[in-house]
């Protein structure tokens, strides 16, 4: 019985890593979406004298490869540079997102266009006065207008090997705090361009397709199997 549960468990990853790739194909066109990718590894069967390898639910992850950058003109559409995210204020807390398709609100607080409010690096919502004249943003995230700072827009580093969670299209939460980004000589912002997703299209349908081809070959074993094991019965059972 061995082949039918190694084939089933080849079955289970296949469709999840299926369902991944429709994810990220449905938002190829997502600016700030970062893909979701899974990562397998082989389990050995604890039972029995020798080792059997079965395929693993897989771990999902993060992709945090660039997405392309595009320019708008549109003053609030920020892009961060290096590996920066920008602060939005959650339900439950900051997330931080790479979509930088900002926009004033009634109260001239800077919101995403999900309406969550923008923080700068103290965790504070960012106000602008649309009175006061255009807005410009430099490098450092410093916002002025008509020659005076009126706030910073902050950009924030994830630690190092933590594991993000996803809320909605493009806003994730990490497992430990993120840091203010101190550093700008690797890390910035652009004014009037927005960052897309980092789905290649072309390469996702290309795993659509091996992985298909995966979960047909993997039922085929699991019929094999099972017509093996009837095959064995029919000849060994009693008449």
């Amino acid at each position: 019985m061995t082949s039918i549960y190694v084939g089933l468990s080849m079955q289970m990853a296949a469709e999840r890593r299926l369902a991944t790739i429709a994810g990220n194909i449905a938002n190829v066109n997502t600016p700030g979406y970062r893909a979701e990718e899974v990562k397998f590894e082989t389990m050995l069967s604890q039972a029995g004298s020798g080792d059997v390898a079965f395929v693993s639910e897989g771990d999902s992850y993060t992709s945090l490869k660039p997405g392309n950058v595009s320019y708008t003109g549109n003053p609030l559409d920020l892009a961060p540079q290096g590996d920066a995210w920008f602060a939005v204020r959650g339900p439950s807390g900051p997330l931080y997102t790479r979509d930088g398709r900002f926009q004033l609100g009634p109260n001239g607080g800077l919101r995403t266009v999900d309406n969550m409010p923008v923080l700068d690096s103290s965790g504070t919502q960012i106000t602008i006065d649309a009175s006061a004249g255009p807005v410009n943003i430099s490098a450092d995230g410093a916002i002025t207008q008509a020659g005076n700072r009126v706030g910073t827009v902050g950009l924030f580093t994830m630690p190092a090997g933590a594991t993000l969670t996803r809320h909605g299209s493009s806003t994730v939460s990490p497992d430990r705090p993120a840091s203010p980004v101190q550093d700008y000589s690797r890390f910035g912002i652009r004014q009037g361009y927005v960052e897309g997703s980092n789905v290649d299209p072309i390469m996702e349908m290309t795993r659509m397709i091996a992985v298909q081809r995966s979960f047909e070959m993997a039922a085929q074993a699991v019929q094999q199997g099972e017509d093996s094991t009837s095959e064995a019965i029919r000849t060994l059972g009693p008449s």
